[in-house]
């Protein structure tokens, strides 16, 4: 045997041999370990048993405990809910109670008052019957019977009321009468002297005083064409005679008149008379006289006390300074009544502002009334309700001259206050007013004429100068433009003497040489 195969043979014993002596120590410590394990289960399950009844104890007895406190809770509250339910049962029993208590003393009360209702009824009958005794008692001592006696009794009382009434009635309107008169004098002749107003006498004449006679020559130009110039532009007519150093300027329009003697002074400043400068003065003369217009009717506004106006109502008023009413200025007159409204109001205690601004506007339609159709009241009320002036004051200038009903007081008082204005001494003169009238009629009859541009009455009325449209009218035409005009104003207007029909057609060509 070789010694490799001893060797192995020595390894493979070893081998198992410590195999073998290892299983063996191995079964010995393993069934050690298991012993001791088993050992420890023991213990543990022996002392969880012992907690576990410890556990079950407390548990039991905290139940216990627990059950016995909510038993004596339940107790303690059905005692209570009994003892609440005992209160409310006796509770109830004392209101049923005192309800039969009171139910009892009711059908006492309906017992004694059934018995008073009847006792009531006896006596109104027994009282019924002695009434109807008494009536037949009187009746038969009377002769009359109830109804009759009656019916004397009422018409006997009528009869003395009706005087008594009549009586007293008739002295109240006696005495209210005799206050109010006294009143109303008191009042109006306090306005009238509380209200100073100035005259102004009208006049259709201007004159424009010339530094030396040598002027005239100057203002006619050669072959007339300066002052035919003028009388054309400014629509009036200009009177040189014999007066020394002075030129009338004549026209019942006194604006036209203004215009047409500011330019000439102008003129006769300047110096360079020709037609020209003529018209450039007429235009300023214009300017300067729609800027007079401007600041008289806001000096009248400040006089009246009265703002907020609208501006063109301010303007329509400045043109009453120039126009006049029977030969009264308008302007004033019209500040007058806003005065005597004002004052007659403020003692009746009624609305001042509203009577003074009435009364300032009353007539404006006069600014307007050659310019449109229908009377000036009606003029008047367009143009307010155009600038958005209040009902009031539309009533009170509508009914001034009673061709409306007066809807307020202060409406009155406007026609009062007009009617005293107009009726001072010497305040107005029918001629003048008809004489104006007249041409204004007589402008009107020739510019609603077709191709006439415009016109002018001049020469007191006795001349109608009209500027046809070169357009429209030849030359040839003209003539026959005269003749119609003559022919509507013979049929259409009353006058005095003969009027001349003048007819201008004129035609320019302008240019600038640059």
């Amino acid at each position: 045997m070789s010694p490799m195969i001893i060797t192995v043979i020595a390894v493979v014993v070893s081998l198992v041999v410590g195999l073998l002596i290892g299983y063996i120590l191995r079964k010995n410590v393993g069934e050690k370990t298991i012993g001791s394990a088993e050992q420890k289960a023991k213990n543990l399950i022996l002392d969880a048993e012992n907690k576990s009844d410890t556990i079950k104890k407390e548990i039991t007895l905290e139940a216990k405990e627990e059950a016995h406190k909510m038993r004596n809770d339940v107790e303690k509250e059905v005692r209570e809910r009994r003892a609440e339910v005992q209160r409310s049962e006796r509770r109830i029993v004392q209101k049923e109670e005192t309800a039969d208590r009171k139910l009892e003393s009711i059908e006492k009360k309906e017992e004694r008052i059934t018995q008073h209702e009847k006792d009531i009824e006896r006596k109104k009958a027994e009282i019924d019957d002695y009434h109807n005794k008494q009536i037949a008692e009187l009746e038969r001592i009377s002769g009359y019977t109830a109804e009759e006696a009656k019916t004397l009794l009422l018409e006997g009382i009528e009869k003395d009321c009706r005087h008594e009434a009549s009586v007293m009635i008739k002295d109240i309107e006696t005495k209210a009468k005799e206050d109010a008169d006294k009143e109303a004098k008191e009042i109006i002749t306090g306005a009238i002297q509380r209200c100073a107003a100035d005259h102004v006498a009208e006049s259709t004449l201007s004159v424009v005083n010339l530094p030396n006679d040598d002027m005239k020559g100057r203002i006619i130009g050669r072959e007339g064409r300066n002052i035919r110039a003028i009388e054309t532009l400014t629509g009036v007519d200009l009177i040189i005679d014999d007066t020394p150093e002075a030129v009338i300027v004549s026209g019942f329009d006194p604006v036209r008149r203004e215009v047409a003697r500011l330019a000439l002074e102008k003129l006769i400043v300047d110096g360079r008379i020709h037609p020209a400068k003529i018209e450039e003065m007429v235009e300023k003369a214009k300017k300067e006289v729609n800027q007079v217009i401007k600041e008289e009717g806001e000096q009248a506004t400040f006089e009246a006390g009265i703002h907020n106006l609208h501006p063109e109502l301010v303007k329509l008023l400045g043109r009453l300074h120039f126009r006049t009413s029977y030969g009264q200025n308008v302007l004033k007159h019209s500040i007058e009544v806003s005065h005597l409204a004002g004052l007659m109001a403020g003692e009746l205690g009624m609305d001042t502002k509203l009577a003074k601004r009435a009364g300032l506007l009353h007539d404006i339609g006069k600014a307007l009334d050659h310019e449109y159709e229908g009377t000036h009241v009606d003029i008047g009320i367009q143009i307010l309700k155009k600038y958005k002036e209040s009902d009031a004051v539309i009533n009170g200038v509508a009914a001034h001259h009673g061709d409306y009903e007066p809807k307020t007081t202060e409406a009155v008082l406007i026609a009062a206050a007009d009617a005293l204005s107009a009726a001072r001494p010497g305040a107005r003169r029918e001629t003048l007013d008809v004489y104006i009238k007249r041409l204004e009629k007589l402008e009107e009859i020739a510019n609603t004429t077709p191709g006439v541009d415009r016109s002018f009455a001049i020469q007191a009325g006795r001349e109608i100068r009209i500027i046809a449209k070169p357009e429209d009218v030849k030359d040839d035409d003209m003539a026959l433009l005269a003749r119609d005009i003559s022919k509507r104003i013979e049929s259409e207007l009353e006058y005095p003497g003969q009027i001349k029909v003048n007819v201008v057609r004129e035609t320019r060509a302008i240019d600038y040489a640059k």
